[in-house]
């Protein structure tokens, strides 16, 4: 996943993390340009995830 897969449809694919997670809050998933690691890493955190199956996870939504 790289930072033109996130930007272009990543309103959509947060959506879709709120409704499969529902611990995630807008500030979970607020993506800001070159800050990709540390949201990953919250993620990881809240989630209980290693940083390549939250990958998994975002390219299968």
């Amino acid at each position: 996943m790289n930072t033109t897969e996130v930007k272009g449809n990543w309103n959509e694919q947060k959506g879709k993390l709120k409704q499969k997670f529902a611990v995630l809050t807008d500030n979970d998933l607020m993506f800001e340009e070159g800050r990709k690691v540390e949201m990953l890493g919250k993620l990881q955190i809240k989630l209980g995830k290693t940083k390549e199956e939250l990958y998994r996870i975002i390219g299968a939504l």
